[in-house]
């Protein structure tokens, strides 16, 4: 069985190159971390291998993200680019949906896909994953600030002395096959074809600030974690977090000592992998899923009531249908869905985050030459879809965020602001809030201009 040819898609303005194996009865997307080149991934036998047997009983969809392989090399993509990758080479391939298997950071886009897109995605495998890189109160397993500052440091030094990298992190990441001189020999190549010293830096700069751990409950498609306990990078404590914050999730532990799913002894990773495959290809899709992550956005005029008096109601009335073709100009712009409007204020929602908060910006900066100037309040959640409109608690924070706005200021909560690393966007920290009517203290952040 031998996989098609390469072919490109376009995921927006970037080129992105895919190919496929197989035509078994359900689709398979492997969304693996940034070493990946299509050109070469097929020379490695136990990679090719691992594809084989998944493709017994599935179609095998792979491809390079932008900004590694044969992709477009663009800078720093986020989270949210990445996942529009996923979804342009799915289009392209006429994939309905699919089972996501993510891998290391593809973990990220697999989860935040499935939340996202529970129509697109029938089902979710993830293997050493983490929500979240670095350290936090609330999750001591991540790294330290010094830690980071190295691994992003030796992104540099590898790439100097690529052999003498991959000999050290053999022991690591595949004791069992340390002493392979022909493996070392593919994995350098490898590496060096799959992306260049700065890009994977800038990779590993990106990853240490995602954190997409209030995610996770929002899937609701099956999930399967799986762990091998004897690798030695992906804490078992991570795996169970995961598995606990995801409620459709079911673990499985697995032996062998890789870190990389296709190096194995026998073939465990694998028969886990067909059967739920299988399982997943028995079971009909859900219906239309009427719970899904979205971005809330909310606008509205600042000071309008005092601005309606000075002008005079035909004035205004003119004024607001100005604004109002303004601002539905930068939701379809930003592929935003209008859901309510209510005198000078606007509430929609989005199905990308870093989006949300452009079209906000941009609103934000426009509505100005109108001599007006808007408060803008975004959060990302969980919302129930009831009859073409969302609902749910992540609607009130959202209001409360943009309550909490000064005019002229795009105001975020953590949430949000922890799934757009790698978009550009800066923010300055508002400090933690109370939001009226929703349980605790948020943290909010206002966009820098």
């Amino acid at each position: 069985m031998e996989p098609s040819p390469i072919r490109y898609t376009r995921a927006g303005d970037v080129s992105i190159a895919y190919r496929t194996l197989g035509d078994g009865p359900i689709d398979f997307v492997f969304i693996s971390g940034a070493i990946s080149n299509l050109e070469l991934d097929w020379d490695e036998p136990t990679y090719a291998d691992f594809m084989r047997r998944v493709a017994s009983v599935s179609r095998v969809i792979t491809f390079d993200r932008r900004g590694v392989g044969i992709s477009d090399r663009v800078p720093s993509p986020s989270l949210e680019d990445r996942m529009d990758d996923v979804r342009a080479v799915m289009d392209a391939v006429g994939s309905r949906g699919a089972v996501l298997f993510g891998f290391l950071d593809g973990g990220a886009m697999a989860t935040l896909f499935a939340a996202t897109y529970p129509d697109r995605a029938r089902a979710v495998i993830l293997y050493a994953f983490e929500p979240r890189r670095t350290w936090a109160p609330d999750y001591p397993w991540g790294m330290s600030a010094d830690a980071a500052r190295q691994l992003i440091e030796d992104a540099f030094v590898g790439w100097n002395d690529s052999e003498r990298h991959v000999r050290e992190e053999l022991p690591i990441t595949a004791p069992d096959h340390a002493a392979d001189e022909d493996l070392v020999k593919r994995l350098v190549r490898w590496r060096r074809l799959s992306t260049s010293p700065g890009a994977f830096a800038d990779f590993r700069r990106v990853n240490l600030d995602v954190d997409v751990r209030h995610v996770l409950p929002a899937i609701r498609v099956p999930v399967l974690v799986l762990h091998r306990p004897g690798q030695q990078l992906i804490l078992r404590e991570v795996s169970r977090y995961v598995v606990e914050r995801i409620p459709s999730a079911s673990y499985l532990e697995l032996p062998g000592r890789a870190l990389w799913p296709f190096l194995e002894e026998g073939h465990e990773m694998t028969d886990a992998i067909e059967r739920f495959l299988r399982e997943s290809a028995e079971t009909p899709p859900e219906d239309e899923s009427d719970r899904v992550l979205v971005t809330i956005l909310f606008t509205d005029i600042a000071g309008a009531t005092k601005r309606a008096a000075e002008l005079g109601d035909a004035r205004w009335r003119e004024l607001l249908g100005e604004h109002h073709r303004l601002v539905r100009r930068q939701l379809a712009r930003f592929r935003g869905s209008e859901l309510d409007t209510a005198g000078d204020g606007f509430f929609a929602s989005f199905d990308g985050p870093a989006r949300a908060i452009r079209c906000a910006a941009t609103i934000a900066e426009e509505v100005r030459s109108l001599g007006l100037e808007v408060r803008a309040g975004l959060h990302t959640g969980e919302c129930e879809l009831v009859d073409g409109k969302v609902a749910g608690i992540a609607v009130h924070i959202g209001a409360r965020v943009a309550a909490g706005a000064q005019p002229g200021e795009v105001l975020v909560s953590s949430t949000l602001k922890d799934l757009v690393a790698g978009s550009g966007l800066q923010f300055e920290e508002r400090g933690q809030r109370e939001l009226k009517g929703v349980p605790g203290e948020w943290r909010l952040y206002a966009l820098e201009s």
